[in-house]
């Protein structure tokens, strides 16, 4: 999503302040309700869907380019998966 598309100019102008031309990670607001288990098991749900889909031909730069993640972070969880 493009900021320019849903903030404000101002808040733009804002955070350019501190960081240009950069992807900016915005995590959404952690939801109390949320459980440990539910946590963990959405977790574990998106990291099988990574295995399967670098299973399927995807490359690990995009991967960590569709879940905003460094390639690091993908061959932690491949690794992960495959000792399980």
């Amino acid at each position: 999503i493009n900021a320019n598309e849903i903030l404000p100019k101002e808040l733009i102008d804002e955070i350019q302040r501190y960081v240009q031309g950069v992807n900016l990670y915005i995590p959404k607001i952690f939801d109390k309700k949320r459980t440990d288990s539910e946590y963990k098991k959405e977790l574990f749900e998106r990291n099988m869907e990574i295995y399967e889909m670098f299973q399927s031909g995807n490359t690990v730069s995009e991967l960590a380019e569709m879940y905003y993640l460094s390639d690091k972070s993908i061959y932690r969880i491949l690794g992960k998966i495959r000792n399980q």
